[in-house]
């Protein structure tokens, strides 16, 4: 059995994280998603959505197998429990692929790396872009209309 691991925020669920699932999937049998802890998102703003909420909405995907947390203090300890044989970013996640390799196999996980590229269909890919629309038409479009 090939397993496949994905990580990510999650923070609002978007066509481009459905993506990023179901490329990840494709890349193996079983796939596990690690949810970043809250205390651990700082390369961006904090999350919107609770760690609790963002783990159950990404639980409740078909494409998912298995749902995890991450651990608040090393990343790399729900890896070790998972046995990946595949590890998949996604296009914007800061991590260089050979950097992560080696961190890897330091820890003695032989996981291959896979960079998952951007989505180019319609709708969303940005839990940013997401929240900017939501105040642009519901806070003051809004306003101007009263």
């Amino acid at each position: 059995m090939r397993r496949v691991v994905a990580t990510g925020t999650f923070d609002i669920l978007h066509p481009g994280h459905v993506y990023y699932l179901e490329a990840s999937r494709a890349l193996g049998d079983e796939l596990h998603v690690i949810v970043a802890r809250d205390a651990n998102v700082k390369h961006k703003p904090a999350p919107v959505i609770h760690e609790s909420q963002r783990l159950r909405m990404v639980q409740a995907l078909r494409v998912v197998d298995h749902a995890h947390l991450g651990d608040e203090h090393d990343m790399f300890v729900p890896i070790e429990a998972i046995g990946p044989d595949v590890i998949t970013i996604g296009f914007n996640q800061h991590f260089d692929v050979e950097k992560l390799e080696s961190m890897l196999r330091t820890r003695g996980i032989d996981a291959e790396v896979t960079r998952i590229g951007a989505f180019q269909g319609e709708g969303f890919c940005s839990s940013r872009t997401i929240m900017e629309t939501i105040i642009k038409k519901r806070c003051f479009e809004g306003r101007s209309q009263e």
